[in-house]
Formats: C-alpha cells, sequence, structure tokens
C-alpha cells in the first residue's frame, strides 16, 4: 500500500513540482494539494492522509496554525513544514505544532526533502 500525501503550499508552482517529484522518484501518492492552512484541515479531515507537506507563510491560515489543528484532527497524520523561513525559532514552533520536520526550499529536493520524507514514513 502506498503512502499518501497532501501537498499544502500557496503557490501553483511548488504543488505542482512536489507532486511531479514526488510521483516521479517515490513510492507514495499524492492524494490531494491545497493552497492555504484551512483548505489543508478540510483536505485532512477528508481525504486522510497519512502525510501532510505544509508551507509556513500562506494567506488565510499559516502553516503553524494548519498544524496545530491538523494534530488535534488528525494525531497520527504526520506533517513536514516546506518553507523558505526556516529559523531555530520557527523549528522549535513547528515541533510544538506537531510538525516531525522543517525542511528549506533551498534545499535540493533530493536531499534534506528525500530524506526527511523517508524517515517521517518509516
Amino acid at each position: 500500500m502506498k503512502h499518501t500525501i497532501l501537498i499544502v503550499d500557496d503557490s501553483p508552482l511548488i504543488r505542482r513540482s512536489l507532486r511531479l517529484w514526488i510521483e516521479g522518484s517515490l513510492d507514495w501518492e499524492v492524494c490531494g494539494e491545497a493552497e492555504n492552512g484551512r483548505e489543508a484541515v478540510d483536505r485532512v479531515e477528508a481525504l486522510q492522509p497519512d502525510l501532510v507537506i505544509l508551507d509556513f507563510q500562506m494567506p488565510v491560515m499559516n502553516g503553524l496554525e494548519a498544524a496545530r489543528r491538523i494534530r488535534d484532527l488528525a494525531p497520527w497524520t504526520a506533517m513536514l513544514m516546506f518553507t523558505m523561513h526556516t529559523s531555530s525559532e520557527l523549528l522549535k514552533a513547528a515541533l510544538e505544532a506537531g510538525v516531525t520536520d522543517v525542511v528549506s526550499k533551498g534545499d535540493r529536493l533530493s536531499d534534506h526533502l528525500s530524506t526527511a520524507l523517508h524517515q517521517i514514513l518509516a
């Protein structure tokens, strides 16, 4: 059985790039996408993914608030924050919100993101 992933980012380009990379190089399935945190919470409830890849800075509801709500709604769902805004403060806040890891969008996809996804879904 393939693990299912929900991609949440306000950029259609980032969502499409992640989807193509995940579906082209990994044995996982993208079950849906959302462009803000509010949509992410709704999609988690409807789709029950194994993992949510969340952007931090989004309209309507940011990634930290979405992570807190997802943690309460679906505590079995793993979360990874994929963002341009990496700092020790964000990592601490993300971990407290239930996120397993924070990965920089500046990193090469095939490196840190792949490693983080494998560790989370192992």
